[in-house]
């Protein structure tokens, strides 16, 4: 089983309203109105009040090649950003946020302060800072002189990985904007509306962005014709002030005959136009979500590197099946792989798919919770046979994070295999022809991890519910190849705040273990008794609690 259904994790909220006493000297229950002030102390704990506290990052870092990255940290200045070079093992600034600050304001008319600069990412080039804001692409040298010019891309759009063109949806139909000329040109026309190409909806979630998988030559898009055709809707009116509006979208019920289907199509942006695979249509599912854009892409979809076949899972509507197949992306031929069957529900990991073609070997990496908690195989890619097991025992797989085909090895994080809390997570790595499991994230925390492309080093940011983030740099060994900054969260004690409590208890088969959080009010009086609020999410994919990491508002 994952993480998040063995063993059990619940988060209990202890309310400000004392109740009755049933031991001696415990106050009684004195039924109280809640006041703008307990409202405001309560609005305090949220997140705009208590992060601006904490000082320092969990180190969270954009990769510039193997052995440097960048990542923005608080201080008492604001969010400064910073650049790491492991191979001489300094930090420093990333650029002069002052001198980029002031060349902004001076390009637009605008004030833009140095230490609350609009930025998400930026990548730092020959002589200066390049990003996105505002709709335009920046450019701001050392010295703080900036330019600016509109994007070329079109909103909503999936650039190809040469650069050169970006794909998007227009009428129901896939076209591409060469990214140099401006030139735009249709790859399909006989989209229509209920059934268009890359349609990024799943009912309740929609949005103009289309659903694709470029190759990695740049000269093929993997997606599919959506069709919704018949499909009933759903309808919501709006509570806010003033007239409501209605809202309606298609989302098929459990029962319906009519649900949302999609053909596979591989488009051949060259020429000669589009490849159906030749099977049936799927339905609208992957093996990590409802959707089949699950984690901002195309689920349960991977090229061959030379760009000639696809590799893609068929998912039933009740996420009871699951069947690995393999498209030729020139003629549209497609032949089943493997296929997995379970009485419950098939996930292929944690927030994202875990199996993996490895078309040079041959191989088919393959996750599985067979033997009821989640693992790794391998099968043969043209038998389907099951070859080799690479993990086991009472503890889950949670997520494949690099592998090094040429090393013969893979890195992964998993959960409930060492002492302690069940619900850190940890990095491993395992060879690929199997062996033993080497754990390398040594400290009893919840570890966060990064690892650089080509997989040299990876930044390991742990912490706990009650302890902040520490943060280092490791080899791919697990030796500490450079110390970083931790998060100091001393302003955030003396506003008040309190960490929860960790605590176990047995469930009432006397057998279970449950963790959970337990969080008191900010007022706890000792001498009274308290009613208990029990925090579950019922859904199967996802927990109450979130992280077994620390944040100082939940």
């Amino acid at each position: 089983m994952t993480a998040l259904t063995r063993p059990f994790a619940t988060s209990l909220l202890f309310l400000a309203l004392p109740m009755a006493g049933s031991g001696q000297g415990t106050a009684r229950y004195q039924p109280q109105a809640l006041s703008v002030e307990d409202y405001s102390r309560a609005e305090g704990m949220l997140a705009p009040f208590m992060t601006p506290l904490v000082r320092g990052a969990a180190v969270d870092p954009t990769w510039i090649g193997n052995d440097r990255f960048w990542y923005p940290t608080r201080t008492d200045r604001g969010v400064e950003f910073k650049v790491v070079d492991v191979s001489d093992r300094s930090v420093g600034n990333a650029f002069d946020q002052e001198a980029l600050a002031a060349g902004m304001s001076s390009a637009t008319g605008q004030v833009f302060e140095p230490f609350n600069l609009p930025l998400r990412t930026f990548e730092i080039v020959g002589g200066g800072v390049a990003f996105a804001a505002g709709g335009a692409l920046w450019f701001c040298a050392t010295e703080g002189d900036c330019t600016a010019e509109e994007t070329t891309e079109p909103p909503n759009s999936v650039t190809s990985p040469d650069g050169r063109l970006a794909a998007y949806i227009r009428d129901h139909n896939l076209w591409v904007r060469d990214l140099e000329s401006g030139q735009d040109r249709p790859l399909t026309t006989d989209g229509i509306e209920d059934f268009g190409y890359a349609t990024n909806n799943a009912g309740w979630v929609r949005s103009e962005r289309p659903v694709l998988r470029w190759s990695p030559d740049s000269r093929k898009i993997a997606t599919f014709q959506h069709d919704s055709r018949g499909v009933g809707e759903m309808y919501l009116v709006t509570t806010g002030v003033g007239h409501p509006e209605l809202d309606r979208w298609k989302y098929p019920l459990p029962e319906d005959s009519v649900v949302f289907r999609i053909e596979r199509v591989i488009v051949d942006v060259e020429g000669p136009g589009v490849v159906r695979l030749q099977m049936p249509p799927d339905v609208h599912r992957s093996t990590v979500c409802d959707h089949v854009y699950c984690g901002g892409t195309f689920a349960d979809v991977e090229w061959s590197p030379d760009s000639r076949l696809l590799a893609f899972v068929s998912s039933s509507r009740d996420h009871k099946e699951a069947h690995l197949r393999v498209a030729d992306a020139a003629t549209g031929a497609v032949r089943d792989v493997l296929s997995e069957q379970v009485e419950t529900f098939y996930e292929s990991g944690y927030r994202q798919a875990n199996w993996r073609v490895f078309f040079e070997r041959n191989e088919v990496l393959w996750f599985s919770e067979r033997s009821d908690w989640g693992h790794l195989y391998v099968y043969d890619l043209e038998s389907g046979r099951l070859d080799r097991q690479l993990t086991s025992g009472d503890w889950a797989v949670l997520q494949v994070r690099h592998v090094d085909l040429d090393g013969g090895v893979l890195f992964f994080t998993g959960a409930g295999r060492e002492p302690g809390d069940p619900y850190f997570h940890y990095l491993y790595r395992v060879p690929i022809e199997g062996g033993d499991v080497r754990l390398l994230t040594p400290d009893s925390a919840h570890h966060t991890v990064s690892i650089s492309p080509e997989g040299e080093y990876f930044v390991d940011s742990w912490s706990t519910p009650v302890t902040a983030a520490h943060n280092v740099v490791r080899d791919m060994d697990g030796r500490v190849a450079m110390d970083l900054e931790d998060q100091d969260i001393s302003l955030l004690t003396q506003s008040g705040w309190k960490p929860p409590i960790p605590f176990t208890v047995k469930a009432r088969d006397g057998e279970t273990d449950l963790y959970g959080l337990m969080h008191t009010p900010s007022d706890l009086d000792p001498s009274l008794e308290y009613p208990v609020v029990n925090y579950l999410y019922p859904g199967p994919q996802s927990g109450s609690i979130r992280t077994r990491g620390f944040t100082e508002a939940r």
